[in-house]
Formats: structure tokens, C-alpha cells, sequence
């Protein structure tokens, strides 16, 4: 039994069951139908996986510092471990390789002893680093505000 409200919804959206049609396939078609709206609604749906894979790639803390780092020029690895507080080797050789996948950085290796490496922004990833460097100056003026904003959230949310 429907009540009014649930009806009315599912006749505005124009969903109907059909035969062969899950609960599932009945949600998914409500979602589908109500997100008209947004920056979202232009991915088109067989580029949205790709596209949620960059924007996670390119949204990561790492990431981020890598990018706004590497715009002073060229740097070697430990250069860069010393440049970027608080990251391990571990996730600075990830971002790195992730980021040379991705044709944002470029990556040169000297056959010399010991190895020498060094890492540049590629054009790709300098067309981000302003985004970037916004992101972080952003970040950075309104530390006081958010930190305010947190512990007046944890100190009413114990109660």
C-alpha cells in the first residue's frame, strides 16, 4: 500500500514499475530523474568513472603539495621529501608515480652512481597549479575560522 506522498512523487518523475523492474532499478531511475541540475549533470555517464578517478586523484591532501611544490622547478625526490611537511617516502613515491601516470609531472632519470632523479610540473599539471594554490591559500586564511567552527562542533556535540 502506497500512501499519498510516495504516489505523488513517483507519478511526478513519471517512474512505473514494469515487468522485470527490481527496487533497485526503481531507485536508480528516481535518482536519475530528480539530478537535473549542476556541474555534475555534464559528465557525460561513460567518461564519469574516469573523471571521479581524477578529481580523487587531484583532490588528494599529497597531491595538492606535490603540485604547488613542484612550481618552484625542477626538484629531486629528497628535495621534495624535505619540501613537504609530514609526508612519508612511501606516499611521496606513490604521489609521484600517480602523478607522472597521469602526464602531470615528468619524471628524469641520470644513469649515474648513486641514481639521481629529478621531477618537473609537466604543462598538464601547471594548468592546475593555480587552482591549487588557491585551494591552499584558502586553507590556510581561513585556519582560524574552521579550527573555531570544529571545537564549538565537538564541545556541543559531547553534550
Amino acid at each position: 500500500m502506497m500512501g499519498q506522498y510516495e504516489r505523488a512523487y513517483k507519478t511526478h518523475i513519471h517512474v512505473r514499475y514494469r515487468r522485470g523492474m527490481s527496487e533497485m532499478d526503481l531507485v536508480t531511475t528516481k535518482r536519475q530523474a530528480v539530478a537535473l541540475t549542476g556541474p555534475c549533470t555534464r559528465i557525460p555517464v561513460e567518461r564519469a568513472a574516469v573523471v571521479r578517478q581524477i578529481l580523487d586523484q587531484v583532490g588528494d591532501k599529497w597531491t595538492l603539495m606535490v603540485i604547488a611544490t613542484l612550481r618552484g622547478g625542477v626538484m629531486r625526490y629528497t628535495d621534495l621529501l624535505r619540501a613537504i611537511p609530514g609526508i612519508s617516502e612511501r606516499m611521496l613515491s606513490r604521489t609521484l608515480a600517480q602523478l607522472h601516470r597521469d602526464g602531470l609531472v615528468t619524471r628524469t632519470a641520470y644513469a649515474e652512481v648513486p641514481p639521481r632523479v629529478e621531477y618537473a610540473m609537466a604543462p598538464l599539471g601547471g594548468s592546475l597549479h593555480d587552482i591549487v594554490v588557491s585551494l591552499i591559500d584558502w586553507a590556510i586564511t581561513h585556519h582560524d575560522e574552521i579550527t573555531e567552527h570544529r571545537a564549538r562542533f565537538d564541545t556541543d556535540s559531547t553534550r
